[in-house]
């Protein structure tokens, strides 16, 4: 297969063009490791100026959606130690948690002191959801090019519920932990727009509602909460523009009692349906679900691209694919 010399974008990804140098197009437009540093840096005044401004206005200053992974994890106790923020954790079991990933969470949110949520939607919902997002794209193509559709249903709900929850609770921030490979420093801050919000809930809330009927309601804005009443918070993910080094988070999340589960692929440290997900997804498009990811980690330099042909060529575990499809009801 034939991919970018730089990064690791293949011919098969969507849209993909190369020069006669074999250089993709996202590398010929990335600016260089100045322009990037720059741009961290701005951002990282951006939000010590807001965490600043906003610390203490509610009973917590953010929600993090913690999934128990490395990156959210380290996430967590990065602002929490260096912020002294004061954090919900939430967390949403799609029931495909590994039970390590629960021990985690528990020993994590306990050494840092702070209240946890772990949110568990009825399965028959999440079941019937993952099923048919494995059937068949049900959101926009350009979808595709970041994530299966399996693990867009999944992070839809989470999103959305966890802004719902600020909203609610007038909390000022919703922090993810996201690495710098899934979402640009660009995006990094950004304060939810009420009516730009509504649209893009349509987008997710549309095609889950098409699935499930009123089941999907509780995990999305309702008409009352655009009403004017509301302060709409922050979206903050903070690794787009901190450090980011994969063996030093690993380490510091070793500290607070973490430990990578067993079965687990090489693209995930919580989540046993991704196995599944990476799978299903190059069966049916013919590229790696994380390889937009991965590709951008390297461009930008937080990753060797030997590294990143590595973990986007090991073989998922079978037996986990096969147990993941067996109580989706796909065996």
């Amino acid at each position: 297969m034939k991919r970018c010399k730089i990064c690791v974008l293949p011919e098969t990804f969507p849209g993909i063009t190369f020069d006669e140098e074999g250089v993709c197009q996202y590398c010929r437009k990335f600016k260089g490791q100045k322009n990037l540093e720059e741009k961290k840096a701005r951002s990282l005044k951006k939000f010590q100026e807001l965490a600043a401004e906003h610390k203490g206005r509610s009973g917590y200053d953010a929600i993090m959606c913690y999934s128990g992974g490395k990156d959210s994890t380290y996430t967590l106790a990065l602002l929490t130690r260096e912020y002294g923020l004061n954090f919900l954790a939430v967390t949403y079991d799609n029931g495909f948690l590994p039970g390590q990933t629960l021990v985690n969470i528990q020993r994590v949110t306990d050494e840092l002191g702070m209240d946890h949520i772990l949110y568990r939607p009825a399965f028959s919902l999440m079941k019937k959801i993952f099923a048919s997002s494995a059937a068949s794209n049900i959101y926009p193509p350009q979808t595709l090019m970041r994530a299966s559709t399996i693990c867009t249903s999944c992070m839809n709900i989470i999103k959305f519920s966890a802004l719902r929850l600020a909203v609610e609770k007038d909390i000022p921030f919703v922090v993810f932990g996201w690495s710098p490979g899934q979402i640009p420093v660009a995006s990094a801050i950004m304060k939810n727009n009420p009516a730009i919000i509504e649209v893009m809930q349509r987008a997710s809330f549309d095609p889950l509602h098409e699935l499930a009927g009123d089941a999907i309601r509780p995990y999305f804005l309702e008409d009352r909460h655009f009403d004017g009443s509301f302060r709409f918070p922050y979206n903050i993910s903070p690794l787009a523009f901190l450090d980011y080094d994969e063996e030093e988070i690993l380490a510091e999340v070793a500290k607070l009692g973490w430990v990578r589960p067993k079965d687990i692929d090489a693209n995930t440290t919580n989540c046993l349906l991704n196995s599944f997900a990476n799978v299903n997804h190059r069966s049916q498009h013919g590229f790696h679900p994380y390889v937009f990811e991965m590709a951008k980690l390297v461009r930008e330099g937080y990753m060797e691209r030997s590294e990143a042909l590595d973990k986007l060529e090991a073989a998922e575990n079978p037996e986990v694919v096969e147990a993941v499809k067996k109580k989706l009801g796909l065996s």
